[in-house]
Parts: structure tokens; C-alpha cells; sequence
């Protein structure tokens, strides 16, 4: 038989064992029931994050921004959300936030870093596809590098050149370079120089260069044609002709003009010089 004295204390441990013992069930019980609530809180955010998507995609189709630049959009607001709510779930854990947060600018700033161009081509495809200097199927030159667009994306615009070859322009570049767009506008001048001898007649050879255009039923009549004398050669007098045509026409009336003049000028004996040198034998 035990004591009182002995009695006191198992019975005190046995208290302390059964205080501890609730106390441990009543902790797992309130993080099972944290747990619950965050596993509640993410399928939350996670509806959250699918409506507001699907009005971000709503809001787009209104507009008339192209279709790369909207699947940028979607992705870039479905990772700001998504850091949003895991943020949200770590502080709802008591799991402190600062240190992700930090790690997460640490990391933020090294890509940015390591990936520079790219981000700076990113940049470049965004104003172009809101600006839109060119679209697709438009023939462009840029620094030199003439093609029709292929296609546009965040890093790079694709050319294909009048030889069939597949040019890839980092956007960045195309942003501070010089561009020229020849399908922006409907009509595009044609402009060609020839060259007469000096002692051809420059009245008859404008006649013929101007019967020439009203034989081409693809240039613009409506639009006065330029034909003049624009400089004195070494061995010609250059006269320049000046028309328009449609985008779609432009090579057309270019090899038309330069082929029909060349065979009036010879059917009206105007001569066409060619650069030659005299030499002079000293005995």
C-alpha cells in the first residue's frame, strides 16, 4: 500500500500527465484546424485567381491589342496572383513573410540582371505589339534588312526576305533602330533615273518616258507623274522619272518602267551612255 505522501505524488503526476496530454491534443488539434482553414483559404484564392483571369481575358478580347501581348498580360497578372496568395497563406501560417519576400527580390533581381537583353527584347515586343509600327504581312526594312513580317512575339520579329530566308529581329533592336514600313501606306512612289547622251534631245526623251507611263495600266493617272532632268553626269544627263502605284503593284511597275524605257529610248534612237575613259598613248 502506498503512503499519503506517495498517494499525493502519483497522483500529481498523473494530473501533470493528463494536463500535458490535453494540452498536446488541444495544440494538434488547433493546427489540424489552421491547417484546414489555409487548405479553405487556398481553394479560395485558387476560385479568386480563375474568375479574375477569366475577367482579365474578357477585358482583352475587347480590345484590340495583339494576341501575344495578351497571353503576356494573362501570365504576368495569374504569377503576381498566385505570390499574392502564397504570401497570404504563410502569414495565415505564422510562417514569417519578410524572408520569402526578400529571397523572393533577391531572386527577382538576379534574373533581372542574368537576363537583361531578354527583358529588354521583352520590353521592345510590348511596344511594339501596343504601338504597332508594323503588323504582320507588312514589308518593312529595318537597319537594312528588308523582309515581309512573318510573325510578332515578346523577343523577336520574324522576317521572311524576297530570297526566302528567315530573319530573326530582337525586338529591343527594332526599338532603336531606324524602321521603314512601305505597306503602311496604300500608294508608294516608284522612282527611277536614266541616263541620256549630251547630244540627245531632252524634250523627246521626256515625251518617251511619259508615253511609257500612260501605257501602264498599273500606275496611278490621278497622281501627276514627275519625269525632270536631275543632275549632269560624268557622261550623262540623268533624268529622273517619279510615279505611283499601288503597295501591292510597286515591283510590277518598277521592272515595267525600267524594261519599256530602255526599249523606247533604243526604237527612238536616244542614246543610253555608258562610263568609259580616254586614253591617251604618248610616244
Amino acid at each position: 500500500m502506498l503512503s499519503g505522501d506517495d498517494g499525493i505524488v502519483q497522483r500529481g503526476k498523473y494530473n501533470m500527465n493528463g494536463f500535458f496530454s490535453v494540452l498536446l491534443t488541444q495544440t494538434v488539434l488547433d493546427k489540424a484546424l489552421q491547417v484546414f482553414w489555409a487548405l479553405v483559404l487556398f481553394i479560395g484564392g485558387w476560385i479568386l485567381i480563375k474568375i479574375a483571369l477569366n475577367i482579365v481575358k474578357k477585358a482583352l478580347a475587347k480590345t484590340n491589342l495583339d494576341e501575344a501581348l495578351h497571353k503576356f498580360i494573362i501570365n504576368t497578372v495569374k504569377i503576381v496572383l498566385w505570390v499574392l496568395l502564397a504570401i497570404t497563406m504563410l502569414g495565415y501560417l505564422n510562417i514569417p513573410t519578410s524572408t520569402f519576400v526578400a529571397v523572393l527580390g533577391a531572386c527577382g533581381a538576379a534574373v533581372a540582371l542574368a537576363l537583361k537583353d531578354s527583358l529588354a527584347n521583352i520590353a521592345g515586343g510590348i511596344l511594339i505589339l501596343i504601338n504597332k509600327p508594323f503588323g504582320k504581312g507588312d514589308y518593312v526594312n529595318i537597319s537594312g534588312t528588308e523582309g515581309i513580317v512573318d510573325s510578332i512575339d515578346l523577343l523577336v520579329t520574324i522576317l521572311k526576305t524576297p530570297d526566302n530566308k528567315v530573319v530573326s529581329v530582337p525586338n529591343g533592336t527594332i526599338t532603336t533602330s531606324v524602321l521603314i514600313n512601305y505597306s503602311k501606306e496604300e500608294y508608294r512612289r516608284v522612282d527611277c533615273t536614266f541616263g541620256i547622251g549630251y547630244n540627245c534631245d531632252i524634250g523627246k526623251a521626256k515625251d518617251v518616258i511619259y508615253a511609257v507611263i500612260e501605257s501602264s495600266p498599273d500606275i496611278i493617272k490621278d497622281i501627276a507623274p514627275v519625269v525632270a532632268v536631275s543632275s549632269q553626269g560624268s557622261s550623262a544627263v540623268n533624268i529622273d522619272c517619279k510615279v505611283w502605284c499601288r503597295n501591292s503593284d510597286y515591283w510590277n511597275v518598277k521592272y515595267y518602267i525600267e524594261e519599256a524605257i530602255k526599249l523606247a529610248f533604243d526604237e527612238n534612237d536616244i542614246e543610253i551612255p555608258y562610263s568609259q575613259v580616254d586614253v591617251h598613248i604618248i610616244k
